[in-house]
């Protein structure tokens, strides 16, 4: 019960990111530069949980075939859903390329993501608490670029603010079930399966950094300080890790 309101707890950081990033974006127009900060900075914190958090968990334990399987498992999965990303948006455009309709295929390659980053949270809190307050708060700092990147998305729409806030806040609850699914279906595991999900876990954090948030970062221009953003990111988390 302790772990499950600790999960529940967190998991309403990235709910509340997600809903300030797309504020920002339906009250200001943010600069590519902001922007490419933000996901820079955000992958830099992700792969520093990954590195000092999760991945001495997971070789500390010496168990492969479960590393190798639960690893294999979340890219096959990552990148059935970096097809799914990128196949519906042209299919959105090829159909729409005179109306102003609502984005439902960046929509629904967001839902299967935010499900996925919630399970996420579930699977760093079975590995310890320190290891699931880091992934919430980085975590956090994805969905709020995330929040940021729909609003703009929804900006070629006749959409009113609220409903705007309406979609950001499903996207929300979407995470918030995720995390509720990952804890619950977490619990009182083997040590044996708890590997192999962290293993899952670790693939996906990888996969996010590498060709979700950089690639995105990297869609614009972008100057050192930009770039700058991602090791700064990293160093902050990595530190935080050494003195919690």
């Amino acid at each position: 019960m302790e772990l499950l309101s600790q999960v529940l707890g967190y998991a309403f950081l990235p709910v509340i990111t997600i809903m300030a990033g797309g504020a920002i974006g339906l009250y200001k127009n943010p600069g590519s530069a902001f922007r490419s900060s933000i996901l820079h900075f955000a992958a830099g914190v992700v792969f520093s949980v990954v590195s000092v958090e999760l991945l001495p968990d997971i070789i500390k334990n010496h168990l492969p075939i479960e590393v190798g399987l639960g690893f294999s498992m979340g890219i096959i999965l990552m990148l059935f859903v970096k097809y799914f990303t990128e196949r519906s948006p042209k299919n959105e455009n090829a159909e729409n390329d005179n109306s102003f309709g609502v984005p439902y295929g960046l929509i629904s390659a967001l839902i299967i993501d935010l499900i996925i980053d919630g399970l996420l949270i579930g699977i760093g809190f079975s590995a310890g608490k320190k290891e699931g307050i880091l992934l919430s708060i980085a975590l956090g700092l994805e969905t709020f670029s995330l929040g940021l990147a729909v609003v703009i998305a929804c900006r070629k729409s006749k959409m009113s603010k609220s409903e705007n806030f309406l979609i950001l806040a499903g996207l929300g609850l979407t995470f918030f079930i995720g995390a509720l699914l990952g804890i619950s279906l977490l619990s009182h595991l083997s040590q044996e399966i708890l590997e192999l999900l962290l293993s899952f876990g670790l693939a996906a954090l990888l996969f996010l950094v590498t060709e979700e948030l950089l690639t995105e970062a990297h869609e614009e221009k972008e100057s050192p300080i930009q770039t700058a953003c991602f090791f700064v990111g990293f160093l902050l988390f990595l530190i935080l890790g050494m003195i919690t």
